[in-house]
């Protein structure tokens, strides 16, 4: 399979061979990963490795997802962080006032995502099998217990990658002239949206496993119909990040 092939045949693997990957992958996994871009090489990213069974289960338990973090190949942890930052300015005699505000926070968030889409695009290139847990933000102040995190850092996703039992068949993303446009911004279409229901309401029915009765429009009133954990921003607050950003 070419790179273009790997790259449109993505879909996300919860379905796990219990085999652990060999410490020499895990090694090229995070050497890719910290390859990636860094806005002015700030690197403001932690991966951790948790390996521990017992945080691995608790972990599962608050992100929802049954048996793809314990049943996997390894699990990390993507904090954006700004404690490293932090370190510095105290070592210089500087204060860290500005490393509180929304740019910082932006760059931590952007460069961590590079980092870890680095990570996947070499992980699915050796035929692995990934899954993003964004589920670990149910529990925000108890990941961050878990795993010691401290101040100015903001654990935002997990990262599950094995050698997969079972894939699910690539779902089919929005036409391109819905995502992209030239010099202009332009709104999605009631046309567009009704063709791309049609799509996604057969990939759903036709699926191999969990078929559905749905569609794409459907699917996302659901998920923004009530506010999603609203309680991200105290622990934002907690973590040390100004609750005005941008003073």
């Amino acid at each position: 399979m070419d790179l273009f092939d790997t790259f449109t045949h993505h879909s996300s693997v919860r379905d796990f061979q219990p085999r652990p990957l060999s410490k020499e992958l895990k090694q090229k996994l995070v050497t890719v990963a910290q390859s990636g871009s860094s806005s002015n090489f700030v690197q403001a990213y932690s991966i951790i490795e948790v390996s521990d069974p017992e945080k691995l289960a608790e972990i599962e338990k608050l992100a929802g997802a049954p048996n793809y973090i314990t049943r996997t190949g390894v699990f990390y942890l993507f904090i954006a962080d700004l404690h490293k930052h932090q370190q510095l300015l105290t070592q210089a005699g500087l204060p860290d006032t500005h490393l509180t505000t929304m740019e910082p926070f932006i760059v931590s968030v952007v460069d961590t995502t590079i980092a870890a889409q680095n990570m996947v695009a070499y992980a699915e290139a050796q035929d692995l099998g990934i899954c993003y847990i964004g589920g670990i933000r149910n529990d925000l102040p108890r990941i961050a217990e878990l795993v010691g995190l401290p101040k100015l850092t903001f654990p935002l996703f997990g990262l599950t990658i094995g050698y997969p039992q079972h894939r699910n068949e690539p779902k089919v993303r929005l036409p391109q002239e819905a995502i992209v446009s030239v010099d202009q911004y332009q709104p999605l279409t009631q046309e567009q949206t009704a063709q791309y229901n049609q799509t996604t309401e057969a990939y759903y029915a036709q699926r191999s496993r969990n078929q559905q009765q749905t569609n794409w429009q459907t699917k996302m009133t659901e998920f923004f119909r009530e506010p999603r954990r609203p309680d991200v921003a105290a622990f934002m607050k907690q973590q040390g990040f100004s609750d005005h950003f941008g003073e």
